[in-house]
């Protein structure tokens, strides 16, 4: 039977859309389910700041009777203005293994892209760099991350059959933590504080983290805007993340660096892996899953780093030593034995130099994909 593409345009369609991935990769020992819940807030017009500057189409490929496919279309207003450039972004992109599937995908939004005008297409990118980034091209037997997309290997191969070239690659590493922390780490680091007259923040409550929160993302939006296809985050965007990610970081792991000023500088934010028991619950936090995640936060051997970031006067001085030094000291605390990077860019030698002081390999790769439009 022909493929049928139906743009999402009901709560019914909208709840398969979010609902399709579950069923696509049930049982699958690496793909890190995402919290259906964040899904939902993500995707809806009325829950997500992002929609006050980017206008979005999502369909369903319907094959058999079934549903085979979804795909994103975002037209990013704030990326077009920043970069110049008439593109159109596509994400949250899955399919069967089907090549007539994903070619009725990616004709949809293509499709969308020309009636805007808009010169080429690129993606899988969110609304945000804090929103998934990045097909899986490398590490399709590595576990996932709650921060990152998993994808089957024949999903790159199907794109770059509909004529997607590479745009952008990140690159990931699990680093190996030691059972003892190097002197030379805690050497580092003290210099740096006194040379930069720099200060940790010795936070035990997680509400001490969140008086420095609007700092921390005043250091995203400054460190990360020249990144490949960031935009700034808003206020109201700030305020969004902040309650939902920031709020429940354990002071264990995290570590923010501030001036003499009380002025965040630089910070790392890490987090236990959360991926085994998304896994059990299936993305759901209710009524069992809030169990296995308080679970995995005290008991857990395998952390995932989120963000890192240093302000740009700062970068190149050995500031990341003073991050590196605390999250050590955190992680041998809690027994901890490896961490995942999370995604960087491969372009990026000022954030790999991050893992210098650790034992790493490079197990992942994930792309951005770009087809110019005629």
């Amino acid at each position: 039977m022909t493929v049928t593409i139906r743009e999402v345009t009901s709560n019914k369609q909208f709840r398969q859309f979010i609902n399709f991935p579950y069923k696509l990769y049930k049982g699958n020992k690496y793909w890190a389910p995402p919290i259906r819940s964040d899904e939902k807030s993500t995707l809806s017009r009325s829950k997500n700041p992002a929609f006050e500057y980017c206008n979005t189409k999502y369909w369903l490929a319907y094959k058999d009777g079934k549903i085979a496919g979804r795909i994103a279309g975002i037209h990013h207003k704030s990326h077009i203005e920043k970069w110049g450039k008439n593109q159109l972004r596509f994400g949250w992109i899955d399919f069967i293994d089907d090549p007539e599937v994903t070619s009725a995908l990616l004709s949809a939004v293509e499709n969308w892209a020309r009636e805007l005008k808009m010169e080429s297409i690129i993606g899988p990118l969110g609304f945000t760099d804090l929103d998934y980034s990045g097909m899986l091209v490398e590490g399709f037997e590595e576990l996932g991350t709650l921060a990152t997309i998993y994808n089957y290997p024949y999903y790159p191969e199907y794109l770059e059959l509909n004529g997607y070239r590479k745009d952008a690659d990140w690159i990931e590493y699990q680093i190996t933590i030691p059972v003892e922390k190097p002197a030379f780490i805690e050497k580092s680091a003290k210099r740096v504080k006194r040379q930069q007259k720099l200060r940790l923040v010795e936070a035990k409550k997680t509400k001490e983290i969140l008086h420095y929160a609007k700092g921390l993302f005043d250091v995203i939006n400054e460190s990360y805007s020249k990144l490949y296809g960031v935009v700034p985050l808003s206020e109201k965007q700030i305020e969004k993340y902040t309650k939902q990610y920031i709020g429940y970081v354990h002071p264990d792991y995290i570590a923010l660096i501030v001036d003499d000023s009380d002025n965040v500088v630089a910070f790392g934010v890490t987090m236990p892996s959360f991926t085994k028991a998304l896994q059990k619950s299936q993305g759901r936090l209710f009524p069992f899953g809030i169990f296995h995640l308080l679970k995995a936060m005290k008991k857990n051997d395998l952390v995932d780093f989120y963000l890192i970031g240093i302000k740009s006067e700062y970068q190149g001085k050995g500031v990341g030593a003073m991050i590196m030094n605390k999250m050590a000291d955190s992680f041998i605390k809690r027994g901890i034995k490896f961490a995942e990077s999370n995604p960087e860019l491969e372009s990026n030698d000022k954030i790999q130099t991050q893992w210098k002081f650790f034992d790493k390999r490079q197990h992942k790769r994930r792309r951005s994909y770009i087809k110019d439009l005629n």
